[in-house]
């Protein structure tokens, strides 16, 4: 195994860090502490770059505290994120891009988040297999609390010596790991944790939570983790019981982390295991019921008549989140899913058409164009049962829909098997 003893010279490239800041900006994000935007950074690229540059050379670099920022979570609770300045996501990008290479390659082949040419996809499919062809059908389904943030830094630190010993490249992941948060105009010292919202935390993470992942493995383990979701899979209620033993002393006792006890527990597939949005069942795949509920939730709000916008505007709105939920959730049997809900969709966009008509002349006309014969039914144009009467249907074909550009959930291909990486 290669050790690196020198590599902060590496990072004295201003093509890298030039680099780095398009990486940052595509990946957008707000700005830290001292308020300066994506925007504000790229109007003075040149002299930024150069300031980077030649703090890093002369080693006055200083990383500044991450912005407190709090998300809510989907059970009540709030995710806290560290947001660090430009300038500290622009080094952090370069300290990432030189540490992928050296750790990536050596990670466990059932480890997922955060790693290149790697997916949610490939985490499903992966376990999906050790349940239905080699038949581990009793699985521990493991949460930690709060990972990001209660990550040890000597431990972390001693993770990066494995493989890096350059005092200089070392000393600046102490900085980030030790620049504190600010919590309403106070510096906070950030003892534990890598801040959720820096660049380099994910590959942190990635390096810590491998030794759980190698010596599970060692143990004979089948495991599949994306970040701190984790799945072990057994043969009997037994083991299960055995490994969840097992990886409670090493995520605890070893990596000082603390297990979710609420969260974690052992299923069967026939129950259907949670993971990454789906059920995965020993025949079936579907998607969590929750997941749907909210997604009915965002279309409801986005297909209000009253929203104020042209049709052809609604349909452009829908599109990116009609096709971002059916190429991530394509993956489970979910057809029937995906026609119940154009259907449904479709009918709330009948009832913004037939409000924009106003009056049933309108839709009558529409009928007589499309080659309809009269007499037709006077109606109501704003009652949602009507959006399914015979009459809407005729105006409002279900091609027409498409002919005007939203995007056919209905016709994408589910339950589709991607690649899967070998144990």
């Amino acid at each position: 195994m290669r050790v690196y003893c020198s590599l902060y010279g590496q990072l004295l490239n201003k093509t890298l860090l030039l680099n780095s800041y398009k990486n940052v900006k595509r990946a957008k994000g707000a700005a830290g502490i001292d308020g300066q935007s994506l925007s504000d950074f790229g109007a003075n690229l040149q002299v930024n770059l150069n300031q980077l540059f030649l703090e890093l050379k002369t080693k006055q670099y200083r990383a500044q505290p991450v912005r407190r920022v709090e998300i809510p979570k989907e059970d009540g609770g709030v995710r806290q994120l560290g947001i660090p300045t430009v300038r500290d996501r622009v080094v952090q990008q370069a300290v990432n891009d030189l540490m992928v290479p050296i750790f990536d390659p050596d990670f466990h082949p059932s480890s997922f988040a955060y790693r290149p040419h790697r997916s949610c996809h490939d985490a499903i499919n992966k376990a999906t297999l050790f349940i239905r062809r080699y038949h581990l059908q009793h699985v521990v389904d493991m949460d930690l609390s709060k990972c990001f943030d209660t990550l040890n830094h000597e431990l972390i630190l001693n993770s990066v010596r494995q493989r890096i010993t350059d005092s200089s490249f070392l000393a600046l992941i102490k900085q980030f790991l030790e620049s504190g948060v600010l919590v309403e105009g106070q510096w906070q010292a950030s003892d534990l944790g890598s801040p959720q919202g820096g660049v380099i935390s994910p590959s942190l993470a990635n390096i810590y939570l491998d030794v759980f992942d190698q010596q599970m493995r060692r143990q004979g383990q089948r495991i599949v983790r994306y970040a701190d979701d984790i799945l072990i899979f057994s043969r009997s209620r037994l083991g299960a019981e055995n490994a969840l033993r097992q990886a409670r002393k090493i995520l605890e006792q070893d990596l000082k982390l603390t297990v979710n006890e609420r969260k974690t527990h052992i299923a069967h597939s026939d129950e259907g295991i949670k993971f990454l949005g789906v059920e995965i069942g020993t025949v079936y795949t579907r998607i969590q019921p929750k997941k749907i509920t909210t997604f009915r939730a965002k279309l409801k709000a986005m297909t209000k008549r009253n929203n104020g916008q042209s049709f052809a505007v609604t349909i452009q709105t829908l599109n990116p989140m009609l096709r971002g939920f059916s190429q991530y959730f394509r993956i489970a049997n979910a057809s029937r899913v995906f026609k119940a809900l154009a259907g449904w969709l479709r009918r709330r966009l009948r009832v913004i058409q037939l409000k924009h008509w106003k009056k049933p002349a309108r839709l009558h006309r529409r009928l007589k164009q499309l080659g309809h014969k009269a007499p037709f039914k006077f109606m109501s144009m704003t009652r949602w049962r009507n959006a399914a009467s015979p009459l809407a249907h005729l105006a409002m074909p279900n091609h027409w829909f498409y002919e005007l550009g939203l995007v056919n959930i209905e016709r994408v291909e589910t339950g589709k098997v991607f690649s899967v990486y070998a144990e």
